[in-house]
């Protein structure tokens, strides 16, 4: 499987492209048949198949049909969210492209992840095996998705009276198991605000770090680090070393 992030202002896209050994008839079907798509899609989803018509999904808002090319393309609405799928001829197979737009670019591991397992079901029960644990690791996934999509990387700017340095990052865990290593996370540093299992602030690197857990996707908490000084020196080793602790901590 391929794939990119791509974001602009506030909205990331995510591609997704995987060979799929069966014909585009019948992975059409998977794509827009309700008893189809429930063996593979993480809610159930209903479609009025008409540019404009309703998507009645499991869970969350209901969808609007904005693209659709019968039996190559069809993309709607998900809440804040846009889902394109479009299924190309490849030989005796196909080649299935997603298109998932959102505004969280934090997230976009865990739906990398998600896609990549809901795909892997969706290859099974075209091969007649739906309900079969696709076996994936949904931790290594996403702490790998983290890497190749490169969510990685901390924002530095410029204050008023010195830096910010802040990186982002979703994690697997609750905030309660991670909380003890993000207690350890700088062994020995000074406490300057600890609000379990919210909130904790240290004297970092010549300057003050804020560590904040939060709601992230659903699939585990969202790790906010930000550290603010006047060091340009330190706002360098900072930015290098902020998202390798926070990987220690997603572990």
């Amino acid at each position: 499987m391929n794939q990119e992030l791509e974001t602009a202002g506030t909205r990331s896209t995510l591609r997704m492209r995987r060979e799929l050994a069966h014909p585009p008839h019948r992975v059409w079907a998977a794509l827009i048949e309700p008893e189809r798509v429930a063996e593979w899609f993480p809610t159930t989803v209903k479609a009025e198949l008409r540019v404009g018509g309703a998507v009645e999904f499991g869970f969350g808002d209901t969808g609007t049909v904005t693209e659709l090319d019968p039996g190559r393309l069809i993309a709607y609405t998900w809440g804040t969210d846009h889902l394109r799928w479009e299924v190309v001829p490849d030989g005796a197979g196909s080649v299935l492209l997603l298109e998932h737009s959102f505004d969280d670019r934090a997230g976009g591991a865990s739906f990398a992840s998600g896609w990549h397992t809901c795909i892997a079901a969706l290859g099974l029960a075209l091969s007649g095996r739906a309900g079969e644990d696709p076996g994936v690791d949904h931790v290594a996934l996403h702490e790998q998705y983290v890497t190749e999509l490169g969510l990685d990387t901390a924002d530095t700017e410029r204050t008023s009276d010195g830096w910010r340095v802040r990186y982002e990052r979703q994690l697997t865990r609750p905030a309660d198991a991670v909380w003890p290593d993000l207690l350890a996370a700088w062994p020995g540093a000074d406490v300057l605000v600890s609000e379990a299992p919210k909130v904790l602030e240290q004297r970092v690197a010549s300057g003050r770090l804020r560590m904040e857990l939060g709601e992230g996707t659903g699939h585990g908490a969202r790790l906010t680090m930000t550290w603010t000084g006047g060091d340009s020196a330190a706002r360098d080793a900072i930015a290098a070393e902020l998202p390798e602790r926070a990987r220690v901590v997603a572990r």
